[in-house]
């Protein structure tokens, strides 16, 4: 799915310019000397968001591997079970990195700013997801891949995916 983020103009518009997802150039994807796993298993960067924070594979294997966000802020958790559903959580919340410490009423009214920021975002998400060759109607609801954040970064997958600094120390978990 990974060369899929960049073949399609409106795939690359809509992960680059909504979900803050660049995959355009994984050869200049690098992590800051020191940025390791606790369990001294693979970190691979495979993409970037516009400040710079990294999307990361875990361990050995290919795009079924666990991905985790490293924040030039110090925190780091992981995001998905493989690219298939880190590119779902894009697709149906692009907001996500809003998401942490927030309830549900908040949460709606981050969804709500960020459409009304981008009236065309449904528009935008449903052809990104038809270009990589999924419905847009069997995408999960926005509630079922926030709750799939919180269980996560909650679950056994958190301590597999614990990222350490430069110093050696944990990095913050990105949803506390």
């Amino acid at each position: 799915m990974l060369p899929l983020l960049v073949a399609d103009q409106e795939v690359v518009d809509f992960f680059v310019g909504v979900a803050d997802l660049d995959a355009t150039n994984p050869a200049d994807q690098h992590l800051e000397d020191g940025v390791r796993l606790a369990s001294g298993a693979r970190l691979e960067q495979f993409a970037r968001a516009g400040s710079g924070d990294a999307f990361c594979f875990v361990g050995e294997g290919g795009e079924e591997r666990p991905v985790v966000y490293v924040s030039l802020d110090g925190e780091a958790g992981p995001l998905a079970l493989g690219l298939a559903e880190l590119v779902r959580l894009c697709l149906v919340a692009p907001w996500w990195r809003d998401a942490p410490g927030r309830t549900a009423g908040e949460l709606r009214a981050v969804a709500d700013e960020f459409r009304e920021d981008m009236p065309d975002l449904d528009r935008r998400r449903d052809r990104a997801a038809r270009a990589l060759g999924l419905d847009p109607a069997g995408l999960p609801s926005e509630a079922a891949v926030l709750a799939r954040l919180g269980e996560l970064s909650r679950g056994p997958v958190a301590a597999t995916c614990l990222v350490l600094g430069c110093e050696g120390d944990p990095l913050d978990p990105l949803f506390p």
